[in-house]
């Protein structure tokens, strides 16, 4: 059995990233993701052990004293964020297409980890005006948040450098055809 691939999706909160990794997941390409564990609580109808794995922030310390960690990240003030080395390594073990949605220092450290057996994509918003738009019409975050995520973005965007390929979410069909294009071209490269 062929090992599987890994494929690191990033973006600032709100530019539509979970929305095109979705996408990808249903192309019939063996896409399964990392789930990754985080100390936040879940939004909306997210479920344990399908999006995230929701934990404590004891048990998260535990994990890095552990050293279980490919990459982890603390987003914001007891938020962390973590992509354990077991769970990736069995799915690649089992011949899985790995599809890491990730925050962006995240997607950096998961690169610099896998190096080339890894793509990496970011998505762009069009502006950070359109950002703030997007945030406030999802109506998840309160004010401050969204305050914190808009500070976030511009230092994500910063990033973008990073990354193998960037692709700018202004329209979201030609923004789903332009990643599914970048992953077909490495899967079968």
């Amino acid at each position: 059995m062929q090992p599987g691939k890994l494929f690191i999706i990033a973006a600032p909160s709100g530019t539509g990233k979970s929305t095109i990794v979705n996408y990808l997941m249903k192309q019939g390409l063996n896409m399964h993701f990392s789930i990754s564990l985080t100390t936040r609580a879940p939004r909306g109808k997210e479920k344990n052990g399908v999006e995230y794995f929701f934990t404590s922030v004891e048990d998260f310390r535990t994990h890095i004293a552990n050293n279980d960690f490919i990459e982890y990240e603390e987003v914001y003030t007891g938020c962390f964020y973590g992509t354990l080395k077991s769970q990736v390594e069995k799915q690649i073990a089992q011949g899985q297409n790995v599809i890491f949605d990730v925050d962006v220092n995240g997607g950096i450290n998961i690169k610099k980890h896998f190096g080339e057996e890894a793509l990496s994509i970011f998505i762009m918003p069009p502006s950070i005006e359109a950002l703030r738009k997007r945030l406030e019409k999802r109506g998840t975050d309160s004010p401050e948040v969204i305050d914190q995520r808009i500070a976030r973005a511009e230092y994500e965007i910063s990033q973008a450098p990073h990354f193998d390929k960037t692709v700018i979410n202004d329209d979201l069909a030609t923004a789903q055809s332009e990643v599914l294009e970048l992953v077909k071209n490495f899967l079968y490269q």
